[in-house]
């Protein structure tokens, strides 16, 4: 017994007539008669009694026919679903992000990520730049958005690179460098400077140390928070200068705070990293819209 059988036994016992099976299925009836020979002599049993004028299903073929009914229905919605994960409508996507640089986009993306496909199940995880690439490689996590992390090349992941984020200070406005609109790096020489923990970020922690160091002066970093919230938290009370990209100064800023660019510019990576191995459709799907809005300069807008 195979598939075919069943739809077709499905036909003759619905329509309880060969002949309207047959056109029903556009298949020639003999062909039609002889499957349901086939099904019976297979089951071992009557499914339909028939003679030159009447048909009947037996007790054993209202059974079969009401159980083909769920069997083909379940079937249908199962080549249903393969179809819509094939084409990244069905499924999952884990996606890791870091906070600050993506809080201006992240939320309006995925709204229109579930939109197109809802029934793709979304799992955020919000983690250190480092923790996200290692659970991308490792496979706990489909794609992220965060920053290059030094080291890393080995783990061959692709990225796509959303954005260079420039480096600037964060002062109280009435900080004698608040206003300005731009200062050099050399300014900060004498500052008490406020940066990321090397352990939270290390690329923009690093970047900014290389922007000290060509400037010709070693940084005096006075507190090394865990999250940028507490970088300007220690701003606010006056602790010192904060540095950070100009992304915080766009959402994550208080009141009484000011961002001024430094020159010359240095800049941290915004990137889209996935494993090649595990580009499942709901990935390219969502690798897509990325690109779609990268492209129509939405993703910044």
């Amino acid at each position: 017994m195979d598939l075919r059988h069943l739809r077709y036994f499905q036909a003759v016992a619905e329509e309880l007539s060969f002949s309207k099976a047959s056109r029903r299925l556009r298949i020639a009836q003999p062909a039609l008669s002889r499957a349901v020979q086939e099904l019976e002599q297979d089951l071992g049993m009557r499914l339909i009694e028939r003679n030159r004028r009447t048909m009947a299903l037996t007790p054993a073929g209202a059974v079969l026919l009401a159980e083909s009914a769920v069997v083909l229905e379940r079937l249908e919605e199962s080549l249903r679903k393969v179809k819509r994960t094939a084409a990244g409508e069905e499924g999952e996507l884990r996606l890791g992000y870091i906070g600050p640089p993506t809080k201006s986009f992240l939320g309006r993306l995925l709204a229109e990520y579930r939109r197109r496909f809802p029934k793709v199940s979304v799992h955020l995880e919000e983690r250190t730049p480092e923790r996200v690439w290692e659970m991308v490689a490792k496979g706990r996590l489909s794609v992220a958005l965060t920053r290059p992390v030094p080291g890393q090349g080995e783990r061959a992941l692709n990225t796509l690179l959303l954005r260079q984020e420039p480096l600037g200070i964060v002062v109280p406005q009435g900080h004698p460098l608040a206003g300005r609109k731009s200062i050099s790096w050399k300014q900060l020489a004498n500052e008490p400077l406020i940066v990321l923990a090397r352990r939270e970020g290390v690329g923009l922690h690093d970047e900014i140390l290389a922007a000290c160091r060509t400037a010709g002066f070693a940084p005096r970093i006075v507190q090394s928070p865990s999250l940028m919230g507490t970088v300007l938290t220690y701003v606010e009370a006056g602790a010192g200068v904060g540095v950070a990209t100009d992304s915080v100064a766009a959402t994550s800023m208080p009141e009484g705070l000011s961002f001024v660019p430094v020159t010359p510019v240095h800049s941290v990576p915004l990137v889209m990293v996935w494993n090649p191995d595990e580009f499942s459709p709901p990935v390219k799907a969502f690798h897509g819209l990325v690109e779609e809005w990268l492209k129509d300069g939405r993703l910044w807008s």
